[in-house]
């Protein structure tokens, strides 16, 4: 259940905090007081789309924060628990943060979430049931999606494996349709495939070869240069008068006066260390003189392999590794083209396999729509019964494709919803003969029977009553009312009955002042607050001692209904 809204610099809305409770909530206002920002911003906590356009002018951010109370057992623990957001003991408070530039964030008890993760828990938080639902309701893809889940949990899990199975059956039609493709686009396909996997097989390539080429081809330029260099080293090394030859003439000569000082002996060890390792040296340097080599034959063969590599780079991929798996790949497609007949027959077969197993899903699939049809159909006449349309006949009509075997996403079903407003009329879908009223009607009934299905318990309606009066609004203010028994209502209403009826009253009113426009929103906790409230709903703007008197009634009645029917 919601417990707490708080919105600040949103839209007209500077700052408010509103509570509730249990039963319906009405909100009411003139036109434009901005009952719909309070939707938008019940829409956003919903995992609504965020804009930069709800930012009140001149501030740098609007932040919604609902704080809902739930019980342990509530469906959300499951995905509070599978990411890690069970802080907060049997509460759930989101907050919806969005900055000047466009840019928003979300957070559930504190913690970061997607808007993704956001609508998966909101929608077992909270139900919205905005004006656009009476066009979706129009939509024949919209009535399918209500019936089947209504269908509940038996219906849906075979939907949800008919659709995996469809999803795949797709990926093998659209592999078939490639292999089928123009002969002539295949040909010339294969005669490519074949190119390059004879131009990378010929080239023989193996991984870091390019790196260990470089480097050969560096020394082989420099073949001459490294000669002369190296053996300038050598004879400095070990010619006439070389290093070697002067330290071990210098060891000498300290050796013939160390009886003397035993001061020089740790010297001599030193020096000889030296030389000794001064010498291998020498030998490694001769030995590398005599490995330089200057073999134009060999440079040649290494520039030209390292441009045949730099060619196939620039063809199939900037390293070794990248041409060798291309070549993988391209082995892999030309072997199913060149077999694409023994491939086509295996894919084919296959094919009629899934086909098969759709087939089957799908008769499951339109057995259980057909129960949940005729089910549904006697609950929506009773509950259009109490919204004043006794005589209606509500229908699910399963309609013939052209194709009674068509595999579509959803099965080979194809419903729609039909009503016969009054007797002796026929059936006909709801975009040909449903009113605006009726639509609100049958939408509520709908909704009053999903509420139990869906344990959804907080029930939010925008304008419900969109195109009702009289005894229509007062059915549908009676409906509301005892949604209200076992769930939260809130519902924004333009019908003084609908006003009469609710348990809860806040007022939306707009005040200008200094050329800035603000939106507040009043609890009417006084009995004489919520008379004045339904008078003007009653009289417009000016409220006379008749329509006070007619609204105090109308709320007199409404408690008397209310008791009689509890």
């Amino acid at each position: 259940m919601l417990r707490e809204i708080a919105i600040r610099n949103f839209a007209i809305i500077d700052e408010v905090c509103l509570q509730f409770q249990h039963g319906f909530h009405v909100f009411t206002g003139e036109t434009g007081a901005g009952k719909s920002i309070l939707i938008d911003a019940l829409s956003l906590i919903a995992g609504g789309r965020a804009s930069s356009e709800m930012v009140q002018y001149g501030a740098d951010k609007a932040v919604v924060e609902a704080w809902f109370e739930v019980t342990t057992q509530h469906p959300i623990y499951e995905l509070l628990n599978e990411w890690e957001l069970n802080d907060q003991e049997d509460t759930v408070i989101i907050q919806r943060t969005i900055m000047a530039n466009g840019k928003s964030s979300c957070r559930v008890n504190g913690r970061t979430v997607t808007v993704s993760m956001l609508k998966q828990m909101s929608s077992k938080l909270i139900d919205i049931s905005g004006q656009h639902e009476h066009q979706s309701l129009l939509s024949v893809e919209e009535q399918l999606e209500w019936l089947d889940q209504y269908g509940g949990e038996a219906l849906l899990s075979i939907k949800s494996a008919y659709q995996k199975f469809y999803r795949a059956y797709q990926e093998q039609k659209q592999k078939i349709e490639q292999l089928q493709q123009n002969q002539n686009e295949i040909e010339q396909r294969i005669e490519l495939l074949q190119f390059q996997v004879e131009e990378i097989a010929v080239a023989s390539l193996t991984p870091g070869e390019d790196l260990e080429l470089e480097r050969e081809e560096k020394r082989l330029s420099a073949a001459e240069k490294l000669m002369k260099h190296a053996e300038a080293a050598y004879e400095n090394l070990y010619g006439d008068f070389a290093g070697l030859e002067r330290i071990q003439s210098a060891v000498s000569e300290l050796e013939h006066i160390s009886e003397y000082d035993e001061a020089l002996h740790p010297i001599i060890e030193e020096m000889q260390s030296g030389y000794y390792q001064l010498e291998e040296a020498t030998r490694q340097l001769s030995k590398y003189r005599e490995m330089i080599e200057y073999d134009p034959n060999r440079l040649q063969e290494v520039t030209e392999r390292l441009h045949m590599i730099k060619q196939l780079k620039r063809k199939y991929g900037t390293e070794i590794e990248e041409i060798l798996n291309y070549e993988v790949k391209i082995i892999s497609e030309l072997q199913t083209l060149e077999n694409r007949e023994d491939q086509l027959e295996e894919m084919t077969q296959k094919l009629e396999v899934q086909v098969d197993q759709l087939m089957d899903l799908a008769s499951k699939l339109t057995a259980l729509r057909k129960n949940a049809a005729s089910s549904l159909e006697v609950k929506v006449e009773s509950e259009l019964h109490d919204l004043n349309m006794k005589s209606t006949v509500f229908h699910v009509a399963f309609l013939q494709t052209e194709n009674r075997k068509q595999l579509l996403p959803t099965g080979w079903d194809q419903i729609v919803f039909q009503i016969s407003p009054n007797p002796g009329e026929p059936l006909k879908s709801l975009s040909k003969i449903a009113s605006g009223g009726e639509l609100s009607r049958i939408l509520l009934a709908l909704k009053v029977i999903f509420a139990d299905l869906e344990q959804i318990h907080t029930l939010v309606f925008d304008e419900i009553d969109t195109g009702v009066s009289g005894r229509a609004a007062q059915a549908i203010a009676e409906k509301i009312s005892r949604l209200g028994w076992n769930n939260q209502v809130l519902a924004v209403s333009h019908l003084p009955q609908v006003a009469s009826m609710a348990d809860h009253h806040f007022f939306i009113s707009k005040t200008t002042s200094q050329d800035k426009t603000r939106t507040t929103v009043t609890a009417l906790t006084e009995q004489r607050e919520r008379t004045r409230a339904v008078a003007r709903m009653l009289g417009g703007v000016e409220i006379t001692e008749t329509t006070l008197n007619h609204a105090k009634e109308m709320i007199a009645m409404a408690s008397e209904m209310k008791i009689k029917k509890m």
